[in-house]
């Protein structure tokens, strides 16, 4: 296979499932036991892609966010989504420091892909008939940086899930959730990407190969338009429907691995 086809599919698997919450991290660490296998700054660059592909279609909170001078509800709302960030940003920094890297085996992630499954499966049941809130509270801000910590140390977990579901367990309604989940992480992944940018060109590991720019942007921008698609449709799929559909996906997807790897 081509190179440039390796990471146009990588590309749109990333665009797909950065903010569906099914682990894109998980899902590029499958496809690259039988794609190319690609750099961590490779996959750090075009979730970054696919969050800046996200940003039109925020644009009220975007503009409401501007105003935090002039309005104590959005000042408010914004100090929540910086906490929650500065939560992710110190563990990660802590992680880093350690020398922490991602495990690039199948059976974590499918360990944590049918956790995950399990978890929104049983919220979605505890959650029916009960009254969600709207409000993001600072309970919610906290959890919510803490997952994404939890998310960053298990691939499988998905950044998007551990949040949604950390918020849903948290009492908050499924489109608050999604959208907050969605706003926290784009601060988050442009630094992470803007970090790995840095260190990659001003200090490249010993013996490492050098990056392909012009093929890592392609794939950046693959997932930048295939991220526009898939978050448009999940902001409308949240409105009328649950996550079961998607913890049943990860159950599914999970014992799969399960099964070829272990078998």
């Amino acid at each position: 296979m081509s190179d440039w086809l390796a990471v146009v599919l990588l590309g749109i698997i990333e665009g797909i499932t950065e903010f569906i919450p099914v682990s894109s991290t998980g899902h590029l660490l499958i496809a690259e036991h039988w794609l190319p296998r690609q750099s961590d700054l490779f996959n750090i660059v075009i979730q970054s892609g696919a969050v800046i592909a996200v940003l039109p279609l925020f644009g009220d909170r975007l503009r409401q966010l501007a105003a935090v001078g002039r309005d104590a509800g959005a000042r408010s709302f914004a100090l929540k989504i910086l906490a929650a960030f500065f939560i992710t940003g110190v563990g990660g920094l802590v992680l880093d420091k350690l020398g922490f890297k991602l495990p690039d085996k199948p059976l974590p992630v499918a360990v944590a892909l049918i956790i995950g499954g399990v978890c929104f499966v049983s919220i979605e049941r505890w959650l029916k008939g009960r009254t969600a809130a709207s409000e993001i509270t600072w309970t919610v801000a906290a959890a919510v940086g803490l997952a994404q910590l939890v998310a960053a140390v298990f691939p499988g977990t998905s950044r998007s899930g551990a949040t949604i579901l950390i918020a849903l367990a948290l009492g908050l309604s499924r489109v608050a959730a999604t959208e907050f989940s969605f706003l926290v992480g784009i601060p988050t992944m442009l630094a992470a990407g803007g970090l790995k940018i840095f260190k990659a060109l001003h200090h490249p590991p010993p013996g490492a190969a050098p990056e392909d720019w012009g093929l890592l942007l392609l794939a950046a921008a693959v997932s930048a338009v295939v991220s526009f698609i898939a978050v448009k449709w999940l902001l409308r799929f949240v409105q009328t429907h649950t996550f079961t559909g998607f913890g049943w996906y990860r159950i599914g997807l999970g014992a799969i691995l399960l099964a070829l790897f272990l078998g």
